[in-house]
């Protein structure tokens, strides 16, 4: 008896560990296939000035305009800090830009802010009215989609009213019947962080290597190594990897891929 209740103790202490360091068990398991790379291999607005030897500091044109929600807002789905302010200056080169995923239009506000004011931004969402009418994959991630749904709330956005909302175009569309035929190597600027079940990621990035320009940049949002609701960017990124350059950026979860000129 005595026996058995020991490898009961070791079993529920086995379980409580993998709980608790799900994550970390994974990483350490998981083989990258992704190579990081520093911002500054991007583009070379992130090129930085040398004060000393010990610091630098970001050229004037990286000083970007930014802000921050708070937390009692209780808005989902935002970049950090740091990758608002890759976006951003990504958005200063940028005339032409597309996104996939609106969700609050945080980082539609932000790109609209610091691209020129000629500048043109088609955001790509699901209203409440598309959302109804989803319909989800058998082989996709259960949790990305029910983010999908409890993102797609939002009928005006953070930009809305403002002086930029005239530089945005935000259309409502499922964007696995979104026809990229009339955007053919148009953008400057792709971001990516629409739904993250596979069936959408593997949608958004076909479409975006036609709609890209050359010398034009994508960039994708979460990819998160060991995070359930990544789960789905994580594998296709992988997969596309294998035969186009894409890099993940240090300290964020935005991968790039840049279309050679």
């Amino acid at each position: 008896m005595k026996n058995f209740f020991l490898v009961i103790l070791i079993i529920s202490n086995f379980i409580f560990i993998f709980i608790q360091f799900k994550k970390k068990i994974k990483n350490i398991f998981y083989k990258k296939k992704i190579i990081e790379t520093d911002v500054n291999e991007i583009h070379n607005i992130f090129k930085t000035i040398k004060i000393d030897e010990i610091i630098q500091a970001p050229k004037k044109e990286a000083i970007i305009k930014s802000f921050s929600i708070s937390a009692e807002n209780k808005i989902v789905g935002m970049t950090s800090d740091y990758e608002a302010w890759i976006i951003g200056c990504i958005s200063k080169v940028s005339k032409n830009i597309f996104e996939f995923g609106t969700c609050s239009g945080k980082t539609t506000y932000i790109m609209a802010l610091n691209s020129s004011i000629d500048s043109k931004i088609i955001t790509l969402t699901l209203g409440p009215k598309e959302a109804e009418d989803l319909r989800i994959d058998n082989a996709d991630n259960k949790v990305s989609y029910r983010n999908i749904i409890n993102e797609s709330i939002y009928k005006n956005f953070l930009f809305s009213g403002t002086e930029q909302e005239n530089k945005i175009e935000v259309i409502f569309k499922n964007s696995l019947k979104f026809d990229e035929k009339n955007y053919e190597k148009t953008f400057d600027l792709i971001f990516i962080d629409g739904g993250h079940t596979y069936s959408i990621v593997k949608n958004d990035s076909e479409k975006a290597f036609k709609m890209i320009r050359k010398n034009g940049i994508i960039l994708w949002h979460d990819y998160n190594v060991g995070k359930t609701s990544s789960k789905d960017v994580v594998k296709y990124i992988n997969q596309v990897s294998e035969n186009r350059k894409i890099k993940k950026i240090k300290n964020t979860s935005l991968c790039f891929y840049k279309e050679e000129g």
